[in-house]
């Protein structure tokens, strides 16, 4: 089982994930925002941080930078519907994070995780 925190300001999106992925056998914990997912960094070790990219106050790149900082063996994913616009913005992201852009599956989102926790 692959512990996740889960970041999504969209609060239907983050149920449908967190519900697909605890019915593929993982633990999630899920957040609205990147300041209460970023707690949550601090106090507890994840195996993959999975979270959307434009979010209001922290997003979602500088959560997985400072995430990475906290733990540099947690996988990261991003999911989001403004991939180019957010990636091209010049702010490094951790070395192997993935995108994964929306609009996706549900199925897809399971098979990205299972893959990257596989590699």
């Amino acid at each position: 089982m692959t512990k996740i925190l889960l970041a999504e300001d969209d609060d239907s999106m983050r149920m449908f994930l967190a519900a697909a992925l605890r019915r593929a056998g993982h633990e999630i914990q899920d957040y609205a925002d990147g300041e209460s997912a970023l707690s949550a960094l601090e106090r507890e070790v994840f195996d993959l941080l999975l979270t959307d990219i434009v979010m209001p106050g922290l997003d979602g790149i500088e959560l997985a930078r400072r995430g990475a900082e906290l733990d540099p063996a947690m996988k990261i994913v991003f999911i989001t519907g403004f991939a180019a616009v957010a990636l091209s913005s010049g702010a490094p992201t951790p070395a192997g994070a993935k995108v994964l852009s929306k609009p996706f599956h549900l199925r897809e989102i399971v098979d990205e995780v299972d893959k990257v926790m596989a590699a």
